[in-house]
């Protein structure tokens, strides 16, 4: 399937602002672009890209006085495969694990294992480490947390969602992350377009998604607290410990978000239907 992708989001501020932006398609899809990739500014400004510890593109720039719009379109191909799902996958132990992978077991910004662990062993111990132990988690999050974006803030830690129960679709990702790394499996966060395309109505205003992955049995599987069942078109940007490594935009001033528009659809022009 063909899908088009792209953003509209505008900033405005009384001073120059430094910038950093994580709104580029990760590298891994770059061979699957089918149309240049490129951010747009208005005013035009310079920009310049560099990876990043993570493996992902960020491009830093700095908003004049007076604000700035950021823009990108871009058509890509995509399989529209479901995730996997490989319920007989195990979880390693920790004496294997690959030497980059042990820093998805640590508490990070937004996840606080120290804090987490004694509720995480006391609801999942008895589970069989592996597949079933992280589907276990992922549907207690997605039946545990009430979406809803009024209750979203910036600050807010896989802690404070477990007992506030409510959040967006970062905070489900933390939330089960976190639950994953207590119980010794790896998982990382991950950010990027998925459009409604393969549910069956419209969720909303489309938005960036926020899932995670987890480690088993030697490799990385995709997992989603938000809906809880395998979905179709996802196009990442960035992967992090958590949101604070993969942030959309990170600020280095005052700043006003004044516009935010983000479409995921399939391209219904592409020839044979893509």
């Amino acid at each position: 399937m063909l899908i088009r992708a792209g953003y509209d989001i505008a900033f405005n501020s009384s001073q120059d602002v430094p910038m950093i932006a994580n709104l580029s398609v990760h590298a891994s899809r770059n061979k699957d672009l089918r149309t240049a990739h490129r951010i747009f500014t208005t005013p035009d400004v310079p920009l310049y890209d560099f990876v990043d510890s993570f493996g992902n593109t960020c491009t830093r720039f700095t908003m004049p006085a007076g604000g700035i719009t950021l823009s990108c379109g871009f058509l890509i191909e995509d399989d529209y495969e479901p995730d996997p799902v490989v319920p007989d996958a195990r979880a390693d132990a920790l004496q294997d694990l690959p030497d980059d992978v042990l820093m998805y077991l640590m508490a990070s910004r937004y996840c606080e294992t120290d804090r987490l662990t004694y509720d995480a062993w006391q609801m999942f111990g008895h589970i069989p480490p592996g597949w079933s132990m992280v589907q276990t988690i992922v549907s207690y999050v997605h039946n545990h947390i009430r979406f809803d974006y009024q209750m979203a803030r910036p600050t807010k830690t896989a802690y404070d969602v477990f007992y506030e129960q409510t959040g967006v679709c970062r905070d489900f990702a933390h939330l089960a992350l976190t639950l994953c790394r207590c119980m010794n499996i790896p998982a990382r966060y991950c950010t990027g377009y998925i459009g409604d395309m393969d549910l069956p109505a419209l969720l909303g205003d489309m938005d960036f998604s926020a899932w995670f992955e987890v480690w088993l049995g030697g490799r990385w599987y995709t997992f989603d607290a938000r809906h809880n069942i395998p979905r179709r078109g996802r196009i990442l940007m960035a992967r992090g410990r958590d949101a604070a490594d993969a942030a959309l935009v990170t600020t280095f001033g005052p700043v006003a978000l004044t516009r935010f528009e983000v479409y995921t659809d399939e391209d219904r022009l592409a020839p044979n239907g893509g």
